[in-house]
């Protein structure tokens, strides 16, 4: 059969359109700062945002000051002299990244302050996961590139960035809702139990809690509550609570108002001992380790 070769001229090529296209990295962190931290500043010639993970941060951008809490983000333009320190003596985590961006689009962005909802933050946590797998690890300047990378690694860490600015820019600048996050009244429900269960062991983080004092409390069934759990967070119930201990913890140590007896104590440890193994299992480091690293850092 043959090929009419001369009709492929009738077929046209649509070129899409970019708004924003990053190609370009220069740094990027994942920084767990003490609780005086204080950054004393500088500028560059390409972008930066500067995400609070966890506690709270005053940053100064040229002649303007910013409050930034749990779930901020603010980007700083080219040029910009910008620096922030810790406030009410918490030790706070920040995500750090800078990039060239030539893309138009990107004056939206100047001297602004937004606050990320929960698709745009499992963005950002792709990016950091996607700039992992693509450089080694912990972040250095310049970024060096590991050998293991997965294929795509830094196509996928660019594509989501991308996709994390494209939203915040359709979001804010059209005043649009947003839609992407309706997956129907069932799914709505699952993630606010999901949301309800961790609100609740977060605030008896000093509690020995079981999965059953968890799904009594919450009129579910165990088996029903660790599949959901495990589905939304990738982690079981009590794995979850775990984790967040942990994570207090290294707050804790951080902050240097407690020493491990009283931080296990707080967290509801029935003993130093204990609460040594758990963190150990949790990050390879033992407190003490965990402190001596951090304070390195600093």
């Amino acid at each position: 059969m043959g090929i009419n070769t001369s009709s492929a001229t009738e077929y046209k090529r649509t070129h899409l359109m970019m708004s924003l296209v990053i190609n370009t990295v220069i740094t990027m962190h994942y920084f767990e700062f003490g609780k005086d931290y204080a950054f004393n500043g500088e500028k560059h010639d390409f972008w930066e945002f500067l995400y609070v993970d966890r506690g709270e941060v005053e940053v100064q951008a040229d002649d303007n000051r910013y409050l930034l809490k749990q779930g901020s983000i603010i980007f700083h333009k080219p040029n910009e002299f910008h620096s922030f320190y810790a406030t009410k003596g918490k030790a706070p985590n920040l995500i750090v990244m800078t990039f060239d961006c030539h893309s138009k689009a990107m004056q939206f962005f100047e001297n602004k302050l937004l606050y990320l909802e929960d698709e745009e933050r499992n963005l950002l946590a792709q990016i950091v996961r996607e700039g992992q797998q693509a450089f080694e690890f912990p972040f250095g300047h310049p970024l060096v590139r590991r050998p293991d990378a997965p294929v795509g690694s830094e196509q996928m860490l660019q594509s989501y960035l991308e996709i994390l600015l494209l939203r915040l820019l359709r979001k804010s600048s059209s005043g649009e809702a947003d839609t992407s996050l309706s997956t129907g009244a069932k799914e709505k429900s699952v993630h606010d139990l999901t949301t309800k269960v961790i609100a609740y062991m977060v605030e008896n983080i000093d509690a020995q809690l079981t999965l059953n004092d968890i799904s009594q409390l919450f009129c579910v069934g165990k088996s029903q509550l660790k599949d959901l759990f495990k589905k939304h967070t990738r982690y079981t119930v009590m794995e979850y609570f775990a984790k967040l201990k942990i994570d207090q913890a290294k707050v804790l140590i951080r902050e240097e108002d407690y020493n491990f007896t009283e931080i296990s104590r707080r967290l509801g440890f029935s003993s130093v001992h204990y609460f040594s193994k758990a963190f150990k299992k949790a990050t390879l480091m033992s407190p003490s380790e965990y402190a001596r690293t951090v304070k390195s850092r600093m």
